[in-house]
């Protein structure tokens, strides 16, 4: 593929225009179409980056579903890493040839983000969920006049190019494969910060993990690097329970098998109840399950949201049970990301066990076996991609 640079002259200022190909979604519940587009080069506090691997996140997937409505034709993909090809005049965190992890987007000046919490940023949901540059609105991308939607967590990762602002981007360490490291941008990382970050598991605890896809068995990993000595894995998916139990988790139960998951983990727990749990599924029913499973002052996680109501007993919430929300696992990126690389490196998080790899081109057929519980984490490779 050859890719190049065409001058156009604006009334106010001039450009340059870089084409490459993206995965557009231009309908709703419609499969992706890998078009030629058109990208901008990075304004003074942005970041160009071509992409190696970028991962594939159920929210993604819930957004070219229509679970909220997002502003289309858009390039969705928020799990993309690979490496610095152009930077603004006033970035300094990255230069040409770094390779980079790219996360979510935050403004950087509300109280959370001054305070080491960026995932809950006043301005998250927008900044993540607009699309547009948050100073005029703008994208990035185009096509032959065409205004495509981009900056979807602030970069539009299912691309062989992005644009995203300098504060997204995490240099990645030398001598590790950039392809699969994007989903430690979001899903991996949330499941590991809800452990590490959120819940603050502690040695000899136990923990109950509802849900084993990529963010619950990301969370697995993370109770076996906390110390919790009792970890239960709980899933209809035994194939999946069966690698949880492999990647450390001490107990599997299936609710297919198992009569009254509740009473189980509580006879797993010394009767009591675990001290931490986490629900991962977004179902009402479990979240309430993963609830009334934790001894009294115990800590329940949630990941997601459901979009509607969760109802928990009163009684089990007085006797000192809490029910936090998960976002992001309340990670500050440029830490705790090279954190897991390092805890990777050194054969702590085996996160790699998770991630399958599709070529660029079976985008749709990678979302589809997602769906079906097929592949845990699919990971898009552009490794064809040559400047």
């Amino acid at each position: 593929m050859v890719l190049f640079w065409r001058r156009a002259d604006r009334a106010t200022h001039l450009t340059l225009k870089h084409y490459m190909r993206a995965a557009i979604l231009r309908h709703s519940n419609h499969p992706f179409q890998i078009e030629e587009i058109q990208l901008e080069l990075p304004r003074s506090h942005e970041v160009q980056v071509q992409i190696v691997g970028v991962g594939i996140c159920h929210t993604d997937v819930k957004m070219a579903q229509g679970y909220r409505p997002i502003p289309l034709p858009v390039v969705l993909g928020h799990e993309g890493a690979g490496m610095v090809t152009a930077v603004g005049a006033n970035v300094t965190k990255v230069k040409p040839g770094d390779p980079v992890v790219i996360s979510f987007t935050s403004c950087g000046f509300c109280d959370s983000c001054q305070s080491g919490h960026p995932a809950f940023c006043d301005d998250g949901d927008a900044l993540c969920f607009g699309c547009a540059r948050p100073e005029d609105g703008s994208s990035p991308i185009s096509k032959e006049g065409e205004s495509i939607n981009g900056y979807f967590f602030g970069q539009s990762s299912f691309a062989t190019h992005v644009i995203t602002p300098e504060r997204n981007v995490v240099k990645a360490p030398e001598g590790v494969s950039i392809e699969m490291l994007g989903p430690l941008g979001c899903g991996i990382q949330t499941g590991a910060g809800a452990i590490l970050n959120v819940l603050n598991v502690q040695p000899g605890t136990s923990l109950a993990v509802f849900g084993t896809g990529s963010v619950g068995l990301s969370a697995i990993m993370a109770g076996v690097i906390a110390g919790a000595t009792t970890i239960v894995a709980v899933d209809l998916n035994q194939e999946r329970l069966d690698l949880a139990l492999d990647l450390g988790a001490t107990h599997a139960l299936n609710p297919l098998t198992t009569d009254g998951m509740v009473a189980s983990i509580k006879s797993i727990c010394s009767e009591k109840g675990a001290h931490y749990t986490l629900d991962t599924t977004n179902v009402p029913s479990v979240i309430r399950q993963a609830f009334e499973s934790l001894r009294p002052r115990g800590t329940c996680g949630h990941v997601g949201g459901v979009g509607q109501e969760i109802t928990i007993s009163g009684t089990q919430l007085l006797f000192g049970r809490s029910l936090v929300g998960v976002v992001q696992g309340d990670s500050l990126p440029d830490v705790f990301i090279p954190r897991l690389i390092d805890l990777y490196r050194a054969g702590r998080f085996p996160f790699d066990r998770l991630v399958t790899y599709y070529t660029f081109e079976e985008i749709n057929k990678a979302v589809e076996d997602m769906e079906a519980g097929k592949t845990i984490k699919p990971v898009l490779k552009m490794s064809e991609t040559k400047d």
